[in-house]
């Protein structure tokens, strides 16, 4: 009998964003493996579930991987675990993940809470279109050719951050993008849940100094729109705070400034 592996994703925060589909499997698994086993025995003791716990960190991945292959090949049914939010994103589980594609094991995955859209909807930047960075390199000067490399992108660009870094990677992004439109979102779902919303420089103006909690910086995609079609959708914008429907708005705006009515529209839809 072959097993099965269930990467699931955990609360980022409130325990009560525990789906019932994923009580019910950490429940009937025979292995947890866990990014840090004492969170997860938490999580557990929430709900009333006695598991056997292994620890599966970045320190440990390589030997633990082949461990839990071969104990699922042995029939074992195994539940992945991180810290919070999904596995491999950002945490341990992608090389698990390959290693049982590569032996041909069932991998079933369960969904649930993640930092990456939850950040990305309160920001209120456009959500189209956005690419995930995860953490930025720690040396600054790695930091600042990374972020080169992304000034162009249209996307919004979502990052992971430490508490102790947010302000220098905001620097180094206000050097970088110049100071476009962020959000600087912390303690995701929990009690002190806080989102800093505004230009690099206002941002910088409101942060703590000595910030705590996982943050999260969602970041405005650069804007390639011709400068004539940037101020009629700057036009639109204001006809349609002051009431008028988008389409009317794009309408009007580029009769007044004579650019395409059909560019300005799809530039005031990005911008909502």
């Amino acid at each position: 009998m072959t097993g099965r592996l269930y990467v699931c994703a955990t609360p980022i925060g409130n325990l009560e964003d525990t789906s019932l589909r994923l009580i019910r499997i950490l429940a009937e698994v025979d292995l947890i493996a866990a990014e840090d086993t004492r969170r997860t025995r938490k999580l557990l003791t929430h709900h009333g579930i006695h598991a056997q716990l292994t620890s599966y960190h970045q320190a440990n991945e390589h030997k633990q991987t082949d461990w839990l292959v071969n104990k699922l090949q042995q029939g074992a049914r195994v539940a992945l675990v991180s810290d919070g939010g999904m596995p491999a994103i950002s945490d341990p589980g992608y090389m698990l993940v390959r290693a049982c594609i590569k032996a041909d094991l069932p991998i079933e995955v369960v969904p649930g809470p993640s930092a990456v859209p939850t950040a990305l909807v309160l920001s209120g930047l456009p959500t189209a279109r956005f690419v995930f960075e995860g953490f930025l390199p720690k040396p600054q000067g790695e930091k600042r050719t990374r972020l080169e490399q992304l000034a162009a992108d249209e996307r919004t660009l979502v990052f992971f951050e430490a508490p102790s870094r947010v302000r220098p990677t905001l620097k180094a992004m206000l050097q970088a993008f110049g100071d476009r439109q962020i959000a600087v979102a912390r303690e995701l779902t929990k009690v002190h849940e806080e989102v800093l919303r505004g230009t690099i420089n206002e941002v910088l103006l409101l942060l703590e100094e000595n910030l705590r909690g996982e943050v999260v910086l969602v970041i405005e995609g650069a804007d390639t729109l011709p400068a004539s079609i940037s101020d009629a959708v700057a036009l639109a914008q204001q006809l349609v705070d002051g009431g008028m429907t988008k389409s009317k708005a794009a309408a009007q705006a580029a009769s007044s400034l004579g650019t395409p009515r059909r560019s300005v529209y799809e530039g005031l839809i990005g911008r909502i």
